[in-house]
Protein backbone atom coordinates (compact mmCIF):
# COMPACT_ATOMS: atom_id res chain seq x y z
CA UNK A 1 0.00 0.00 0.00
CA UNK A 2 1.23 3.58 -0.70
CA UNK A 3 2.84 5.17 2.21
CA UNK A 4 1.58 8.13 3.55
CA UNK A 5 4.14 10.33 4.32
CA UNK A 6 5.45 9.58 0.81
CA UNK A 7 5.57 13.48 -0.92
CA UNK A 8 2.55 13.67 -3.40
CA UNK A 9 4.29 12.93 -7.13
CA UNK A 10 4.87 16.29 -9.06
CA UNK A 11 2.73 18.04 -11.43
CA UNK A 12 4.19 17.18 -15.02
CA UNK A 13 3.12 19.45 -17.46
CA UNK A 14 3.44 19.46 -21.46
CA UNK A 15 4.11 22.26 -23.19
CA UNK A 16 1.03 23.66 -23.39
CA UNK A 17 -0.46 22.84 -20.32
CA UNK A 18 3.49 25.28 -19.44
CA UNK A 19 2.34 27.71 -21.52
CA UNK A 20 -1.31 27.99 -19.81
CA UNK A 21 0.38 28.83 -17.28
CA UNK A 22 2.39 31.23 -18.24
CA UNK A 23 -0.04 34.22 -19.32
CA UNK A 24 2.45 37.02 -20.28
CA UNK A 25 0.83 39.83 -19.23
CA UNK A 26 1.36 37.84 -15.77
CA UNK A 27 4.45 36.57 -16.37
CA UNK A 28 5.75 40.27 -17.38
CA UNK A 29 4.75 41.48 -14.08
CA UNK A 30 6.29 39.00 -12.22
CA UNK A 31 9.77 39.65 -13.47
CA UNK A 32 9.40 43.19 -12.43
CA UNK A 33 8.80 41.94 -8.53
CA UNK A 34 11.55 39.59 -8.84
CA UNK A 35 14.09 42.44 -9.77
CA UNK A 36 13.03 44.24 -6.55
CA UNK A 37 12.84 40.83 -4.33
CA UNK A 38 15.88 40.70 -2.26
CA UNK A 39 16.23 37.25 -1.52
CA UNK A 40 16.25 36.06 -4.69
CA UNK A 41 19.91 33.80 -5.27
CA UNK A 42 20.84 33.12 -9.00
CA UNK A 43 23.95 31.35 -8.99
CA UNK A 44 26.07 31.21 -12.06
CA UNK A 45 24.90 28.81 -14.85
CA UNK A 46 26.54 25.90 -15.77
CA UNK A 47 27.35 25.46 -19.75
CA UNK A 48 28.69 22.10 -20.33
CA UNK A 49 29.98 21.77 -24.14
CA UNK A 50 29.03 18.52 -25.61
CA UNK A 51 29.73 16.62 -28.91
CA UNK A 52 28.67 18.71 -32.25
CA UNK A 53 28.05 21.85 -31.18
CA UNK A 54 25.47 21.45 -28.69
CA UNK A 55 25.48 22.66 -24.98
CA UNK A 56 24.39 21.41 -21.96
CA UNK A 57 22.76 24.07 -19.58
CA UNK A 58 21.96 23.77 -15.76
CA UNK A 59 20.28 26.93 -14.44
CA UNK A 60 19.52 26.66 -10.54
CA UNK A 61 17.66 30.28 -8.70
CA UNK A 62 15.94 30.36 -5.88
CA UNK A 63 14.16 32.61 -3.77
CA UNK A 64 12.50 32.15 -0.45
CA UNK A 65 9.79 30.16 -1.30
CA UNK A 66 10.82 27.78 -4.16
CA UNK A 67 13.86 27.00 -5.78
CA UNK A 68 14.49 25.58 -9.32
CA UNK A 69 16.91 24.27 -11.57
CA UNK A 70 16.40 24.27 -15.39
CA UNK A 71 18.15 21.62 -17.47
CA UNK A 72 18.29 22.18 -21.07
CA UNK A 73 20.23 20.66 -24.37
CA UNK A 74 21.03 23.62 -26.84
CA UNK A 75 21.60 21.59 -29.92
CA UNK A 76 21.80 23.77 -33.08
CA UNK A 77 22.26 20.89 -35.80
CA UNK A 78 18.97 20.21 -35.03
CA UNK A 79 17.73 23.12 -37.45
CA UNK A 80 15.63 21.77 -40.11
CA UNK A 81 15.22 18.42 -38.94
CA UNK A 82 11.75 18.32 -36.96
CA UNK A 83 13.77 18.07 -33.74
CA UNK A 84 13.72 20.86 -31.41
CA UNK A 85 17.23 23.07 -30.64
CA UNK A 86 16.23 23.51 -26.85
CA UNK A 87 14.98 20.13 -24.95
CA UNK A 88 14.77 19.63 -21.47
CA UNK A 89 12.73 20.74 -18.22
CA UNK A 90 12.03 22.95 -14.91
CA UNK A 91 12.20 21.29 -12.51
CA UNK A 92 10.51 23.45 -8.74
CA UNK A 93 11.01 22.78 -5.35
CA UNK A 94 9.44 23.72 -2.29
CA UNK A 95 12.28 25.51 0.00
CA UNK A 96 10.28 24.62 3.21
CA UNK A 97 9.86 20.78 2.82
CA UNK A 98 12.63 20.27 0.08
CA UNK A 99 9.93 18.53 -1.94
CA UNK A 100 9.83 18.78 -6.11
CA UNK A 101 6.12 20.17 -7.12
CA UNK A 102 6.13 20.92 -10.44
CA UNK A 103 7.86 20.14 -13.84
CA UNK A 104 7.64 22.75 -16.32
CA UNK A 105 8.16 22.10 -20.33
CA UNK A 106 11.97 23.61 -20.54
CA UNK A 107 11.59 25.10 -24.04
CA UNK A 108 8.56 26.76 -23.16
CA UNK A 109 9.60 28.23 -20.57
CA UNK A 110 12.46 29.53 -22.25
CA UNK A 111 10.39 30.98 -25.40
CA UNK A 112 7.99 32.24 -23.39
CA UNK A 113 10.16 34.47 -20.50
CA UNK A 114 12.25 35.18 -23.31
CA UNK A 115 9.29 37.22 -25.20
CA UNK A 116 8.58 37.96 -21.90
CA UNK A 117 11.63 39.87 -21.08
CA UNK A 118 11.88 41.54 -24.09
CA UNK A 119 8.86 43.18 -24.04
CA UNK A 120 9.35 44.15 -20.53
CA UNK A 121 12.73 46.06 -22.08
CA UNK A 122 10.54 47.31 -24.85
CA UNK A 123 7.54 48.59 -22.44
CA UNK A 124 10.59 50.95 -20.72
CA UNK A 125 13.36 51.54 -23.55
CA UNK A 126 11.52 51.41 -27.24
CA UNK A 127 10.92 55.13 -27.93
CA UNK A 128 8.28 53.72 -30.66
CA UNK A 129 6.70 50.63 -29.35
CA UNK A 130 3.93 50.28 -31.22
CA UNK A 131 5.64 49.00 -34.50
CA UNK A 132 5.83 47.91 -37.05
CA UNK A 133 7.94 44.45 -36.19
CA UNK A 134 10.59 43.34 -37.60
CA UNK A 135 11.40 39.19 -36.78
CA UNK A 136 14.58 37.51 -37.82
CA UNK A 137 14.29 34.15 -37.25
CA UNK A 138 10.81 31.91 -37.62
CA UNK A 139 11.16 29.06 -35.07
CA UNK A 140 10.20 28.80 -31.44
CA UNK A 141 11.81 32.21 -30.70
CA UNK A 142 10.32 34.44 -33.28
CA UNK A 143 6.73 32.36 -32.54
CA UNK A 144 6.95 33.56 -29.00
CA UNK A 145 8.31 36.75 -29.76
CA UNK A 146 5.18 37.39 -32.18
CA UNK A 147 2.90 36.62 -29.88
CA UNK A 148 4.02 38.36 -27.25
CA UNK A 149 4.40 41.47 -28.87
CA UNK A 150 1.18 41.35 -30.50
CA UNK A 151 -0.42 40.71 -27.21
CA UNK A 152 1.84 43.04 -25.14
CA UNK A 153 2.95 46.12 -27.08
CA UNK A 154 0.00 45.92 -29.30
CA UNK A 155 1.94 45.48 -32.58
CA UNK A 156 -0.36 44.23 -35.56
CA UNK A 157 1.75 44.47 -38.32
CA UNK A 158 5.23 42.23 -38.70
CA UNK A 159 8.16 41.62 -40.87
CA UNK A 160 9.36 38.02 -41.21
CA UNK A 161 12.71 37.25 -42.17
CA UNK A 162 14.65 33.62 -41.94
CA UNK A 163 17.23 31.65 -43.46
CA UNK A 164 14.73 29.12 -44.73
CA UNK A 165 11.41 30.70 -47.06
CA UNK A 166 9.60 27.96 -45.80
CA UNK A 167 10.10 28.58 -41.96
CA UNK A 168 9.17 32.18 -42.41
CA UNK A 169 5.81 31.30 -44.20
CA UNK A 170 4.58 29.55 -41.51
CA UNK A 171 5.04 31.86 -39.17
CA UNK A 172 3.14 34.65 -41.76
CA UNK A 173 0.71 32.19 -41.64
CA UNK A 174 0.69 31.57 -37.97
CA UNK A 175 0.61 36.07 -37.61
CA UNK A 176 -2.49 35.96 -40.49
CA UNK A 177 -4.42 33.24 -38.43
CA UNK A 178 -4.08 35.95 -35.84
CA UNK A 179 -5.24 38.86 -37.70
CA UNK A 180 -2.10 40.26 -37.88
CA UNK A 181 -0.29 41.44 -40.50
CA UNK A 182 2.70 39.31 -41.72
CA UNK A 183 4.95 39.93 -45.04
CA UNK A 184 7.90 37.42 -45.76
CA UNK A 185 11.19 39.50 -46.81
CA UNK A 186 14.43 38.48 -48.00
CA UNK A 187 16.77 41.43 -47.13
CA UNK A 188 15.77 42.31 -43.26
CA UNK A 189 18.43 45.28 -43.48
CA UNK A 190 16.39 46.84 -46.15
CA UNK A 191 13.02 46.66 -43.84
CA UNK A 192 14.96 47.78 -41.32
CA UNK A 193 13.71 51.55 -41.88
CA UNK A 194 10.52 50.59 -41.84
CA UNK A 195 10.43 48.99 -38.47
CA UNK A 196 10.92 50.94 -35.00
CA UNK A 197 11.00 47.48 -33.30
CA UNK A 198 13.17 44.94 -34.02
CA UNK A 199 14.22 41.37 -33.02
CA UNK A 200 16.86 39.01 -33.48
CA UNK A 201 16.00 35.32 -32.69
CA UNK A 202 18.07 33.06 -34.62
CA UNK A 203 20.12 30.39 -34.12
CA UNK A 204 23.51 32.90 -34.09
CA UNK A 205 26.15 31.50 -36.33
CA UNK A 206 26.41 34.36 -38.35
CA UNK A 207 25.49 37.92 -38.16
CA UNK A 208 21.94 38.67 -39.97
CA UNK A 209 21.89 42.01 -39.44
CA UNK A 210 23.90 44.85 -40.64
CA UNK A 211 21.89 47.82 -41.20
CA UNK A 212 22.18 51.04 -38.71
CA UNK A 213 19.17 51.59 -36.91
CA UNK A 214 16.46 54.19 -37.09
CA UNK A 215 16.58 57.05 -35.09
CA UNK A 216 13.69 55.96 -33.07
CA UNK A 217 15.02 52.43 -33.26
CA UNK A 218 14.64 49.70 -30.50
CA UNK A 219 16.24 46.07 -31.34
CA UNK A 220 16.24 43.24 -29.03
CA UNK A 221 19.02 40.71 -29.56
CA UNK A 222 18.59 37.50 -28.45
CA UNK A 223 19.88 34.68 -30.39
CA UNK A 224 23.46 34.72 -29.29
CA UNK A 225 24.45 34.23 -25.68
CA UNK A 226 27.92 32.94 -25.68
CA UNK A 227 31.02 35.09 -26.40
CA UNK A 228 31.60 32.93 -29.55
CA UNK A 229 28.07 34.15 -31.18
CA UNK A 230 26.57 36.69 -33.24
CA UNK A 231 23.58 37.91 -34.76
CA UNK A 232 24.72 41.84 -35.06
CA UNK A 233 27.18 43.35 -36.94
CA UNK A 234 29.99 44.90 -34.95
CA UNK A 235 29.73 48.38 -37.13
CA UNK A 236 26.01 48.18 -35.80
CA UNK A 237 27.14 47.57 -32.32
CA UNK A 238 29.48 50.54 -32.47
CA UNK A 239 26.72 52.59 -33.66
CA UNK A 240 24.39 51.82 -30.95
CA UNK A 241 27.34 52.44 -28.31
CA UNK A 242 28.11 55.81 -29.82
CA UNK A 243 25.49 57.22 -30.75
CA UNK A 244 22.29 55.33 -28.99
CA UNK A 245 21.78 53.66 -25.61
CA UNK A 246 22.54 50.28 -25.13
CA UNK A 247 21.09 48.08 -22.28
CA UNK A 248 21.80 44.37 -21.30
CA UNK A 249 19.47 41.72 -19.23
CA UNK A 250 21.95 41.38 -16.53
CA UNK A 251 25.30 41.83 -15.47
CA UNK A 252 26.46 37.99 -16.86
CA UNK A 253 26.14 39.77 -19.96
CA UNK A 254 29.70 41.18 -19.48
CA UNK A 255 31.31 37.55 -20.18
CA UNK A 256 27.98 36.14 -22.44
CA UNK A 257 27.50 38.77 -25.03
CA UNK A 258 28.87 37.84 -27.86
CA UNK A 259 28.40 41.03 -30.41
CA UNK A 260 29.13 43.49 -27.79
CA UNK A 261 31.88 41.40 -26.88
CA UNK A 262 33.12 40.33 -30.08
CA UNK A 263 33.30 44.26 -30.94
CA UNK A 264 35.80 45.42 -28.46
CA UNK A 265 32.81 47.24 -25.82
CA UNK A 266 33.30 46.81 -22.30
CA UNK A 267 29.80 45.87 -21.69
CA UNK A 268 30.26 46.28 -17.37
CA UNK A 269 29.62 50.00 -19.13
CA UNK A 270 26.01 49.36 -19.85
CA UNK A 271 22.62 49.65 -17.50
CA UNK A 272 21.35 46.22 -17.05
CA UNK A 273 17.29 45.55 -17.32
CA UNK A 274 17.24 46.25 -13.40
CA UNK A 275 18.62 49.25 -13.16
CA UNK A 276 15.77 50.09 -15.85
CA UNK A 277 13.25 48.70 -14.16
CA UNK A 278 14.37 50.39 -10.41
CA UNK A 279 15.23 53.82 -12.07
CA UNK A 280 11.18 55.32 -12.71
CA UNK A 281 13.24 58.16 -14.49
CA UNK A 282 15.96 55.79 -16.58
CA UNK A 283 17.13 58.02 -19.72
CA UNK A 284 17.58 57.14 -22.95
CA UNK A 285 18.98 58.78 -26.33
CA UNK A 286 18.71 57.68 -29.41
CA UNK A 287 18.33 54.41 -30.78
CA UNK A 288 18.19 51.74 -28.59
CA UNK A 289 19.80 47.91 -27.97
CA UNK A 290 18.50 45.30 -25.60
CA UNK A 291 21.06 42.71 -25.40
CA UNK A 292 19.21 39.33 -23.78
CA UNK A 293 21.96 35.95 -23.06
CA UNK A 294 19.25 34.54 -20.73
CA UNK A 295 19.07 34.27 -16.70
CA UNK A 296 18.07 31.69 -14.63
CA UNK A 297 16.11 34.50 -12.62
CA UNK A 298 14.02 34.50 -16.01
CA UNK A 299 13.50 31.47 -15.46
CA UNK A 300 12.51 31.69 -11.68
CA UNK A 301 10.16 34.28 -12.51
CA UNK A 302 8.42 31.49 -14.74
CA UNK A 303 8.35 28.98 -11.90
CA UNK A 304 6.69 31.19 -9.57
CA UNK A 305 4.11 32.79 -12.47
CA UNK A 306 3.27 28.75 -13.12
CA UNK A 307 3.21 27.44 -9.33
CA UNK A 308 1.21 30.88 -8.05
CA UNK A 309 4.22 30.97 -5.62
CA UNK A 310 4.29 34.95 -5.76
CA UNK A 311 6.05 37.65 -3.03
Amino acid sequence: MPNPLSPAAPRLLDPAQTAARLPYPALIRELERLLGDGAVQVPPRLVQPMAGGASLFVMPALDARIAMTKLITFTPGNAGSGRPAIQGDVVVFDVATGERTLVLDGPTVTARRTAAVSVLAAQRLAPCPRGPALILGAGVQGQSHLQAFAQCLGINEFFIASRTEASAKHLAAYAQSLGLQATVVNDADAVLALCPVAVTCTPATEVVLRALPRPDGFIAAVGAFTPHMAELSQAVCHFFAMHGTVVVDTADARHEAGELLQAGLDVSRFATLADVVRDENFQTSGPVLFKSCGWAGWDLAAARTASGQTP
